[in-house]
C-alpha cells in the first residue's frame, strides 16, 4: 500500500523531535547570526557523520538538561543506522529574544539531508524547526518542535540493521532474527518485482523499517492508529519521474504482519517493493487502481493463487450482485465507508491489471503503466494509454473488465 499523500517524506523524516520556543523579531546582527548558526549546524552535522558523542552534545545547551538528556539517546540509537551522509542546511531564522537565565532565543527552520549508504540515490531532505540559545557569544541548540511532522525510528529506541542481499532492514524492538527474515523475503521480492516491471529502471534495493508497535508506526507516518491497525505495510515516498529522487521506505507494522503466513508476507513486501520499483513512473496522472493494482498484480505474480482465493471481498460482492460498474476512484482506497470496501478496490485494480497481463501481456501492461504516469495530469491519461497501448476506448475496456471478474469470479 502506499500512502495516498505521496509527498511524504517530509514528514516521515522529520528532525529530531523538538520543544520550540519560539521568538519575536528584535533589531540585530542577522548576517552575522545567520553565519554563527551555520556554523553551528555545521559542527552538529560533522559530529553524527564522524560518530562523535563528545562533539554532537557539545553543540546542545548545556542547561536545557532533559533535552541534552533525549540527544544522547538519539545519538547513540543512531549507532548502527549507516549513514553516506548527514547535513544541514539553514532556511531560516526569527528574531533574537529575551530569554530567563543569561541566554537570547531564535526560532531556526532547518533542512535535514542524509543518505543511507549504498541505498539512496539522493539525499532524503526534510524540514524541521529548532531552538538556538545564545550563551557567552556562543549559539547551543536548546529545544525542537514536536508538533511538525512525524518522528524518525531512532527517536523510538535503539535501531537493529540487518543487510540483506538486496535490502536493509532497519527495526525498533525487534530481535535481530525477525528482521534477518525481512530481509530474506525482501531479497526475494526484488528479483520478482524487477522481472514483472519490465523496462523500469531502479536499483533493485529496498529499505524496510519495523518500529516496535502500529502505534510507533502511526507515529513515524504522523498518523492516527486507526488507519494502519489491519494495514501490514505502507510505502513512503514522493512519486516523479526524478532520477535523482531517494529510495522509498517500506514501512512494517509489526502487529498485522505478524499475523500472516509466510506467503502473506511474501505478498506485502513485493508489493510494496513494486511501489518502490514504480515510483518514478507513477505521477498525480496515475490512478490507485492502476498503482495499487499493479503492485498487487507484481505480488501474486508465480503464486498460483486463483482470482476467487485472491479476490474473496469481490467474489462475495459478485455473488450478490453488487459488481461495480466503473474502476474504482481513489476515495475508494481511504479508510472510512463501508467495510469490506477497500478490500474490493484493491481486488478490482488488481484483476484490472491482471486482465490487461493476460489479454494484451505483461510487457503491454508495463508499458500502459509507464504510458499513464507519463502524463501531466489525470484528465485524459488513461484513456489515451488505452487507445496508444491497448487500442481500446475506455469505455471498450471498462466492459471487458466487468465481464472478465464476473467470469473469474462467478
Amino acid at each position: 500500500m502506499r500512502r495516498a499523500a505521496y509527498g511524504l517524506a517530509a514528514g516521515l523524516l522529520a528532525l529530531p523531535a523538538l520543544s520550540g520556543c519560539g521568538a519575536v523579531g528584535l533589531a540585530g546582527d542577522r548576517g552575522g547570526q545567520d553565519a554563527s548558526v551555520r556554523a553551528l549546524l555545521d559542527r552538529w552535522a560533522e559530529a553524527v557523520r564522524g560518530r562523535d558523542e563528545r562533539a554532537f552534545l557539545d553543540a546542545v545547551d548545556p542547561a536545557a538538561g532533559g533535552y541534552r538528556a533525549e540527544q544522547r539517546r538519539v545519538f547513540a540509537n543512531l549507532a548502527a543506522v549507516p549513514l553516506a551522509s548527514w547535513d544541514y542546511r539553514l532556511v531560516r531564522t526569527g528574531g533574537f529574544a529575551p530569554a530567563q537565565g543569561d541566554g537570547r532565543r531564535i526560532a531556526v527552520e532547518a533542512e535535514l539531508r542524509y543518505r543511507l549508504d549504498g541505498y539512496d540515490a539522493a539525499p532524503v531532505t526534510t524540514t524541521g524547526r529548532l531552538t538556538l540559545v545564545s550563551r557567552a557569544a556562543r549559539w547551543y541548540v536548546a529545544a525542537e518542535d514536536t508538533r511538525r511532522g512525524g518522528r524518525q525510528l531512532w527517536q523510538q529506541g535503539p535501531v537493529t540493521v540487518v543487510r540483506g542481499a538486496r535490502s536493509l532492514v532497519l527495526g525498533v524492538g525487534q530481535d535481530r532474527a525477525r528482521l534477518g527474515a525481512v530481509a530474506e523475503l525482501a531479497d526475494r521480492a526484488v528479483p520478482a518485482v524487477r522481472e514483472a516491471s519490465r523496462g523500469t529502471a531502479w536499483p533493485g534495493r529496498v529499505v524496510v523499517e519495523m518500529p516496535a508497535s502500529v502505534e510507533r508506526m502511526a507515529a513515524l507516518l504522523d498518523s492516527s492508529v486507526a488507519k494502519y491497525r489491519g494495514i501490514a505495510a505502507v510505502t513512503t515516498g514522493e512519486v516523479g519521474r526524478s532520477g535523482a529522487a531517494p529510495a522509498d521506505r517500506i514501512i512494517v507494522n509489526p502487529e498485522a504482519y505478524g499475523t500472516l503466513g509466510e506467503a502473506g508476507r511474501q505478498v506485502v513486501l513485493t508489493h510494496e517493493t513494486a511501489h518502490v520499483a514504480t515510483r518514478t513512473l507513477t505521477s498525480a496522472a496515475t490512478p490507485l487502481w492502476l498503482s495499487e493494482g499493479f503492485a498487487d498484480w507484481v505480488a501474486y505474480r508465480g503464486t498460483g493463487r486463483t482470482a476467487r482465493q485472491a479476490a474473496p471481498e469481490l467474489a462475495r460482492a459478485v455473488a450478490e450482485g453488487r459488481q461495480a460498474r466503473e474502476l474504482p476512484e481513489d476515495a475508494a482506497f481511504g479508510f472510512a465507508g463501508e467495510s469490506g470496501r477497500l478490500a474490493r478496490a484493491y481486488e478490482e485494480g488488481w484483476l484490472a491489471c491482471r486482465l490487461i497481463a493476460e489479454r494484451w501481456g505483461e510487457e503491454e501492461l508495463a508499458r500502459f503503466y509507464r504510458e499513464v504516469g507519463g502524463h501531466d495530469r489525470r484528465a485524459g491519461a488513461v484513456p489515451a494509454a488505452l487507445r496508444k497501448v491497448l487500442r481500446v476506448s475506455e469505455a471498450e475496456f471498462t466492459a471487458q473488465w466487468r465481464a472478465y471478474v464476473t467470469a473469474e469470479l462467478s
